[in-house]
């Protein structure tokens, strides 16, 4: 048997059931209707079931089934029917595909499919007996220490009673231990004791990881070399499905930078051999003053073959972590998935979050289109919103491929001009506008809206997520049927 979408731990937690023997009608009716976080699908030789993960105000979380079908294709794609229901909060949005797949299925679990969309759509899920089992309270009286705790609630409280705002910080920080007594005398020294033997293991037998953390409020921890440090604040919100840590059913993840380095050496294509002969399709010329005389008219800047390597690079690198963002996200909106995920798309503008997988894909290729303008010998030449999106990204991430490439690199038998690494120019040159940049602005707020007047001031045009990629009226136009690299 197998449970996608859900960690192992978690599912171990959340597939238990109270014995019938400690439910009682008294307590059921005091349950609240559930919250729907999500939907797993589980899989055996015979059938496949889907079930959706419940959130409960008073305790865990629980499973419940959905509906059973023989078909495992039915049971996946109903799951992720039901997540985009469950995130957009529409029946309308899925009516032709709901249509489509309770079209194949047998009348049974195609019933229980329509009524979990329904469900869905509302926020609340219906609770049944024996859903949820909560301990009571020790009696006091039987604690011989209770006369020494204070009387009144001490129930930790859940955000949506909290009346003020909630900041949630979470800090990374890297220690290199270049002094392991250094480090361990000064821990001593704050009151610090290691573990015993027997809870340590073979990795960490003098309990580092405890000094360390022992010492990480101090400005700098004996014995070590920050390597690290990053902070990343939130202000929690209910109405974004925000929860306290203690009563979160998921885990808190935080996204803190993307380490650039490790991925430009991951992903810098292997057989830089068969990459385009930039030195022959982009030949370039040294005017005779040598850039030294800003009134030469023959100066005009140019795209030179060391540029073009670079931007061709970072073209190809974006396209294929687009690729692989589409295939790992799926039509799951970017604020409800794992920090883990995420390798470009966290980089756009916020209201395209919450694009579907097919956008993703579009948005992939755009990054493939202006590589391949490159590979003919073309300026990259973009010839609508998304495609500036993606030439903006490509220019800013071109000068980390020039980092720590060997001397026998192809890159560096390329001819050098003073025109190399221009990515001011780049920016300056190959757009139209830079009106894409200003959906990362909040005081630009609706302005994607052609109807917004700041919008209609400036003469923007349709910046919204559908419209990315209409084609500009004085660009040319990409062949449709060019289909998709991957």
């Amino acid at each position: 048997m197998s449970t996608s979408g859900l960690p192992a731990a978690c599912a171990c937690a959340a597939v238990w059931r109270a014995p019938s023997s400690l439910w009682s009608p008294a307590m059921s009716s005091s349950l609240p209707a559930a919250r729907a976080i999500d939907f797993l699908c589980e899989h055996t030789s015979s059938k496949s079931r889907v079930m959706a993960l419940l959130a409960h105000d008073n305790g865990p979380s629980s499973l419940n089934a959905v509906l059973t079908c023989k078909d495992p294709d039915h049971a996946f794609e109903a799951v992720g029917l039901l997540r985009r229901v469950l995130a957009r909060r529409d029946v309308t949005a899925v009516d032709d595909e709901l249509k489509a797949l309770t079209a194949e299925m047998p009348d049974a679990p195609a019933g229980s499919l329509r009524q979990a969309v329904l469900q869905a759509a509302s926020g609340t899920w219906p609770t049944q007996p024996g859903t949820l089992f909560v301990v009571p309270d020790p009696d006091p009286s039987e604690d011989e220490t209770a006369s020494d705790v204070p009387s009144g609630p001490v129930e930790h409280p859940r955000l949506k009673d909290l009346p003020g705002k909630v900041v949630r910080i979470a800090h990374l920080y890297e220690f290199h231990v270049t002094d392991e007594d250094a480090l361990l005398l000064a821990a001593v020294d704050r009151g610090w004791e290691p573990l015993p033997a027997s809870e340590l293991g073979d990795d960490d037998p003098r309990d580092l990881i405890g000094a360390v953390m022992t010492l990480t409020e101090d400005p700098d921890v004996a014995g070590t070399q920050t390597l690290e440090e990053q902070s990343s604040a939130e202000l929690l919100s209910v109405e974004d499905g925000d929860e306290l840590a203690d009563w979160s059913a998921a885990p808190i993840v935080t996204r803190f930078t993307h380490g650039w380095r490790l991925r430009s050496r991951r992903t810098r294509p292997a057989a830089e051999d068969q990459t385009p002969n930039f030195a022959a399709l982009f030949t370039t010329r040294h005017c005779p003053c040598m850039g030294e005389d800003e009134d030469c008219e023959d100066c005009v800047w140019q795209l030179t073959p060391r540029t073009a390597d670079l931007l061709h690079t970072a073209l190809v690198v974006l396209a294929d972590q687009a690729y692989d963002d589409a295939q790992h996200l799926g039509d799951q909106f970017l604020a409800d998935a794992d920090s883990s995920t995420w390798g470009v798309f966290d980089r756009m503008p916020p209201l395209t979050w919450t694009a579907d997988h097919r956008w993703r894909r579009r948005m992939a290729r755009a990054f493939d289109d202006l590589a391949a303008d490159l590979a003919k010998g073309n300026w990259p030449n973009p010839t609508c919103t998304a495609e500036e999106m993606a030439l903006h990204l490509a220019i800013e991430d071109a000068p980390t491929y020039l980092e720590d490439r060997p001397a026998e690199d192809n890159h560096n038998a390329l001819p050098e001009h003073e025109d190399d690494y221009g990515w001011d120019s780049c920016s300056d040159l190959m757009f139209q506008d830079h009106d894409v940049l200003m959906l990362f602005h909040s005081k630009f707020t609706g302005i994607e809206d052609p109807d917004h007047p700041a919008n209609q001031f400036l003469g923007v045009g349709d910046l919204r997520e559908a419209a990315w990629f209409d084609s500009f009226d004085n660009r040319g136009i990409r062949d449709p049927r060019r289909g998709f690299r991957r």
